[in-house]
């Protein structure tokens, strides 16, 4: 049975998507079959990994609104042990179209349940806010893996980020847990990325990751071309990085 994680921080820019696709891809490169699923109206994980996400007929808007089925949606193989449920900017609307449907919280989730067995792991890509959208991807998920960027207002929301985790767990999803913190941008020659990383192990009790994922060109150029790290420049310290960190989570589930 597929393990789900929901990757989220409502802040934008903290690399969120970058980590979703990268991971994903270092999970792939590992033999593990994986889903990722795009539910921030941006599409910009979708379009990560090639597809043009403005041509789809089928995304995860129509799904949501049970214009289609989960099998309709998704996009097989977009690279080797990669299934991609896509999004685009129509998703923004979903939060409006949602109002007085009951139960709304678990639509993703039901329409996941029917593929969960599929795949060794999927992967939500959540947008930058605290929304129904998100709330969905915290029902249909087991845990959430929260990028933090390592600059000086890392901390700031952290908390209401986990407040909002804890009142899923007691309210929607018993089951979910925190899979950790990731430190996303690092830069090793500035005091302050290292405070970063100090400070946020005093204050946070939850599980950071060993793996720090460095300020690197080559993941930021990565997306304009399509593609994961992986294939655009797989001896990257970008790439290698996230290779550390799918190890981590791989063996975190096997605990």
């Amino acid at each position: 049975m597929g393990r789900t994680i929901a990757i989220t921080n409502q802040k934008g820019g903290v690399g969120k998507t970058t980590t979703s696709i990268n991971l994903s891809a270092c999970l792939a490169e590992k033999k593990k079959k994986v889903l990722v699923i795009d539910i921030d109206p941006q599409g910009n994980t979708t379009s990560g990994f090639g597809i043009e996400k403005n041509d789809l007929d089928n995304t995860i808007y129509e799904l949501i609104l049970g214009e289609c089925s989960i099998k309709d949606c998704i996009i097989n193989e977009v690279i080797p042990n990669i299934s991609v449920l896509p999004s685009n900017v129509n998703l923004a609307a979903a939060e409006i179209e949602l109002i007085g449907i009951e139960k709304k919280e678990y639509i993703l989730r039901n329409e996941v349940d029917w593929v969960r067995d599929n795949y060794d792991y999927i992967i939500i890509d959540c947008p930058p806010s605290l929304s129904m959208l998100t709330v969905n991807a915290m029902t249909t998920a087991d845990t959430v893996l929260v990028p933090i960027q390592c600059e000086y207002y890392a901390l700031e929301g952290l908390s209401q980020l986990i407040h909002t985790v804890n009142l899923v767990k007691e309210r929607l999803n018993p089951e979910l847990d925190m899979e950790g913190i990731v430190f996303t941008m690092y830069d090793s020659r500035t005091n302050l990325s290292n405070q970063v990383v100090e400070n946020v192990k005093k204050h946070i009790k939850q599980n950071v990751y060993k793996t720090i994922i460095p300020r690197n060109i080559r993941l930021a150029e990565a997306p304009s071309h399509g593609i994961p790290i992986t294939l655009y420049d797989s001896k990257s310290a970008g790439a290698e990085s996230y290779r550390e960190l799918a190890d981590e989570v791989i063996n975190r589930g096997e605990r």
